[in-house]
C-alpha cells in the first residue's frame, strides 16, 4: 500500500490512474489478498469499487486479538464463537483509530443469546472472561451497546437506554449496524437502516480505538465491513 501511495506521487498521470479506484490496480491487489469467497459474497454491498474492497480487509477482525474461543473464518470478515458454557467472548479490528471520522458495518448472522454488543475497545480491553456478561464496558477501557436490551454499557455501568425512542425495536439478525466514530468530536454514535440513532458515547478518550464486540451464543456469527469517512446527511 505504501509503494501505491509513493507511485500516485510521481505525476499527475500516476495519480490519475491510481485514483480510479475500479482499475486493474486495485482488482489485482484484491485478488491477491481477498479470498474469492468474500468478493463473491454479499459482504461488501456498501463497497463498491476494489479499493474500498481491499481497505475493509486491511481493517477487518484481527484473528491474533481475539479471545482463545473465537476464530476468524476463510472469508477474513466474519468472527465465530466456539460453543464454550459459562464464557463471553469478543474479538478487535486490526486497525484502531485517534483521529478523524470512520465508519463501519456489523451485523450478526447468528442468534444473539442474552448478551450480545458492539462498541469500542482499547487494547487494555479484555477479550474473553468467565461468565455471560456485557464484556464490552465492563471496565474503562471499552464502550458498548447491548443489542438484545437495548441499553449502553461503560465502566461496568448502565449508561441508560438506546436509542432514545419509545418502544425501540429490538435487533434483528442480520440486519447491518452501521457504527460511527468521530475522533474530532470524541463521540461514538449508530445508524440502522440509514436512520441515526443518536450519539451514544461522548467523551471519548484521545487513544486508539479499536472496532469490537462480544458474544456468548455458541456457533454465532459476527461479521464487520469497514467503509471509511461517514457521508452525513
Amino acid at each position: 500500500m505504501s509503494d501505491l501511495r509513493n507511485c500516485s506521487l510521481v505525476c499527475k498521470a500516476w495519480y490519475k490512474y491510481l485514483n480510479d479506484e475500479n482499475n486493474d490496480v486495485w482488482r489485482l491487489n484484491c485478488v491477491r489478498k481477498l479470498a474469492e469467497e468474500a468478493l463473491k459474497s454479499d459482504l461488501f454491498s456498501n463497497c463498491p469499487t476494489y479499493k474500498a474492497k481491499l481497505r475493509s480487509f486491511y481493517h477487518a477482525w484481527n484473528p491474533n486479538d481475539c479471545s482463545r474461543n473465537i476464530y476468524i473464518k476463510s472469508n477474513g470478515f466474519t468472527m465465530h464463537r466456539n460453543p464454550v458454557a459459562q464464557s463471553t467472548d469478543g474479538t478487535r479490528a486490526k486497525i484502531g483509530f485517534k483521529s478523524g471520522r470512520h465508519c463501519w458495518e456489523v451485523w450478526w448472522e447468528g442468534p444473539l443469546g442474552t448478551i450480545a454488543v458492539i462498541g469500542l475497545a482499547t487494547k487494555h480491553a479484555p477479550m474473553q472472561s468467565h461468565g455471560y456478561l456485557g464484556l464490552l464496558g465492563t471496565d474503562d477501557q471499552s464502550w458498548g451497546w447491548n443489542l438484545v436490551d437495548n441499553y449502553l454499557i461503560h465502566n461496568g455501568d448502565s449508561q441508560g437506554n438506546y436509542p432514545l425512542l419509545n418502544n425501540a425495536p429490538k435487533y434483528q439478525v442480520g440486519e447491518r449496524i452501521r457504527v460511527i466514530l468521530d475522533c474530532e468530536d470524541n463521540t461514538l454514535a449508530f445508524e440502522k437502516n440509514y436512520e441515526f440513532l443518536g450519539v451514544a458515547f461522548r467523551g471519548l478518550p484521545n487513544t486508539p480505538l479499536y472496532p469490537s464486540v462480544s458474544a456468548v451464543y455458541g456457533n454465532t456469527e459476527v461479521s464487520m465491513v469497514y467503509l471509511g469517512p461517514p457521508i452525513d446527511g
